[in-house]
C-alpha cells in the first residue's frame, strides 16, 4: 500500500497540533505536508509582551521545522480546493504557484481581524493578530513617545502621547495593561512636558472589561487598570475614525495618532470558496471534525464550525483552547479513517482562563479557582512555559531579564502603517511594496492624505487557557 498523503492548511493552534499528532503517531509512515504562510508557529498569548517590549519576537515564534520532525513544510498560502480532485493549489512568498494532492485534508485556516461599519476604522486603525502588527505597534507607540517628548506643541504631545485600543475583552485588556506600561518606562528616560503623562484608553460597549470572565476577576482587572493610570470607558463605543483621532459614542473627540482594533476575530475568509455549507462564515462539520460529503476532508479550529456536544444546538466558540484540542482529535480521525485506531468526537471541559496585566499581575481561574496578584501572575507564567511548544528557556530568560533591567525602547523600523492594513486575509504577513492593497492604500508609501507623516491609530497546551487565547472577543468560554 502506498503511503498516504496528508496535507494541512495552517499552523495554528489546531493545525500545528495536528500536525504534530499525526508525525508522532504515523512513525514517518505517512507524508505529511503542512502549508503555511510563515515557518514559524505564533504563540498568540504573548503577543502582548512582544508589542511592550518585555519578549523578543523570535521568542513567540516556534520553528515549524525544529519542532515538527518528519513534517514537509511548504511556505505558501492556500487560494482554491479541488474536493473532487483532491488537490491544493497555493502560491508562495515569491509569487510562485504550486499544487499539492492529498489523500486527506485538514483545513486549520484559523481568523483574521474582525471587521465593523464605522467610518474611517478600516483605513486608520490596526489590529492584533499577527507579528507584523505587533512589530509595527512597538515601533509606532516608541515613535510617538519619543515625537511627544520633542514637541513643543501641549497639543500635539498630548495626542501623540494618548493611545486608544477598542475591546476590552482578552487582547484589548492585555494591550492596553502592558502598553501603559511600556510607556512609562519610555517617560523615565525621555520625559514629557511638564504635567503630561501617556494616557492609555481602553473602550467597550459592554457594561465591564473583560465580560466573558467571572464578575470577580472582572473587577480584579479593572482595578489594575485604572490604578495603573488606564482610562477604561465601559458602554461606550466609536462612532467615526480619522488621521487626528476618534469620536466616541458620547460625542467625545479624542485627539490621537494610535487605535488599536481588539474588537474580536471572523473565519478566514478563504472558507467561503470551498463552496460547503457555512455557519457564520465557518465551515460547517460533523462532532467527527469531517466535512459533510467528503470524509477524507476534515477542518478544526477557528475556520470550523464544530457542534459543542456539552450545548446541543451551539457550536463552539473561537478560542485557542479549542482550536488546540480540535487539532489532536482531528489528527485521530485522520488515522482512524485509514484505517488505524477509533474515531473520536471533539468533547471538552473548560480547564479556566488566565488574563497577564504585566507588572507581577494578573486574573486566573485555574480549575474554576479564582486567583489574582502574584500568584494568579505565577500561575500564568507557569501555564505559559508548560503550553508552549518551544522556546521555553528563552522566553523564561527575557522574564528574568526584564525584572532586572531597565527595558529597552528602540525603534527597529522594520514594518510601515500601509503594511499592515486592518482589512486583511493575512496578517501574519506584512505588505510588500508592488503587491495590491485595499482601496486608498499604496504599497510604496503612505497612505494618502497623511503629508509624509505616519499617522496610524493604529495591533493547550496543558492546563488552563489563558485569557487572550480566547480569540474572539464577542464569543468566548471560560
Amino acid at each position: 500500500m502506498s503511503r498516504p498523503r496528508i496535507v494541512i492548511v495552517g499552523a495554528g493552534f489546531a493545525g500545528y497540533r495536528a500536525a504534530r499528532t499525526l508525525a508522532r503517531l504515523t512513525r514517518n509512515k505517512a507524508d505529511i505536508t503542512l502549508l503555511n504562510p510563515t515557518d514559524y508557529f505564533l504563540y498568540l498569548p504573548l503577543l502582548p509582551q512582544v508589542a511592550a517590549g518585555l519578549l523578543e519576537p523570535r521568542r513567540v515564534s516556534v520553528s515549524l521545522a525544529g519542532t515538527l520532525p518528519h513534517v514537509r513544510l511548504v511556505l505558501g498560502e492556500a487560494d482554491g480546493i479541488d474536493l473532487d480532485g483532491r488537490t491544493v493549489h497555493y502560491t508562495d512568498p515569491e509569487g510562485d504557484g504550486g499544487t499539492l494532492a492529498y489523500d486527506r485534508l485538514v483545513l486549520a485556516v484559523g481568523s483574521v481581524n474582525k471587521l465593523l461599519p464605522i467610518p474611517g476604522v478600516a483605513e486608520h486603525a490596526h489590529g492584533f493578530r499577527g507579528m507584523p502588527e505587533a512589530l509595527y505597534l512597538r515601533d509606532h507607540v516608541t515613535r510617538q513617545m519619543e515625537l511627544a517628548a520633542a514637541s513643543d506643541d501641549p497639543k500635539s504631545c498630548a495626542a501623540r502621547c494618548t493611545f486608544v485600543v477598542v475591546g476590552a475583552g482578552y487582547t484589548g485588556t492585555e494591550v492596553a495593561a502592558h502598553g501603559q506600561l511600556y510607556t512609562d518606562s519610555l517617560v523615565r528616560k525621555q520625559p514629557l512636558r511638564e504635567g503630561m503623562r501617556p494616557r492609555w484608553m481602553l473602550i467597550d460597549i459592554a457594561p465591564r472589561v473583560l465580560p466573558e470572565l467571572d464578575e470577580r476577576l472582572s473587577r480584579t482587572a479593572d482595578r489594575v487598570l485604572r490604578r495603573r493610570g488606564v482610562d477604561v470607558r465601559t458602554e461606550t463605543s466609536v462612532q467615526e475614525a480619522t488621521p487626528t483621532g476618534v469620536r466616541l459614542s458620547d460625542g467625545e473627540f479624542i485627539d490621537t495618532r494610535t487605535l488599536v482594533w481588539c474588537v474580536g476575530v471572523r473565519p478566514d475568509p478563504f472558507v467561503e470558496r470551498i463552496g460547503r455549507p457555512l455557519e457564520r462564515g465557518r465551515l460547517l462539520v460533523d462532532p467527527y471534525l469531517q466535512v459533510p460529503g467528503h470524509p477524507d476532508v476534515f477542518a478544526c479550529g477557528d475556520a470550523a464550525a464544530v457542534p459543542d456536544l456539552e450545548k446541543p444546538g451551539q457550536y463552539t466558540p473561537m478560542t485557542a483552547q479549542h482550536a488546540w484540542r480540535q487539532g489532536k482529535v482531528a489528527a485521530h480521525n485522520v488515522l482512524a479513517s485509514l484505517g488505524r485506531g477509533e474515531r473520536r468526537v471533539y468533547r471538552h471541559r473548560d480547564m479556566g482562563f488566565t488574563v497577564d496585566l504585566g507588572g507581577a499581575k494578573a486574573a486566573a481561574n485555574p480549575f474554576g479557582v479564582p486567583l489574582s496578584g502574584r500568584l494568579a501572575d505565577a500561575v500564568t507564567r507557569a501555564y505559559h512555559l508548560a503550553a508552549m511548544p518551544g522556546n521555553r528557556v528563552r522566553v523564561a530568560a527575557d522574564w528574568f531579564l526584564d525584572a532586572v533591567l531597565p527595558r529597552q525602547g528602540v525603534q527597529l523600523g522594520l514594518v510601515r502603517s500601509w503594511s499592515v492594513p486592518l482589512d486583511t486575509s493575512s496578517p501574519e504577513l506584512a505588505r510588500v511594496p508592488g503587491t495590491p492593497g485595499p482601496a486608498g492604500r499604496e504599497p510604496d508609501g503612505e497612505a494618502p492624505g497623511k503629508s509624509g507623516q505616519e499617522v496610524s491609530p493604529l495591533p493547550e497546551g496543558p492546563g488552563p487557557v489563558r485569557a487572550s487565547e480566547q480569540k474572539s472577543e464577542t464569543e468566548k468560554d471560560s
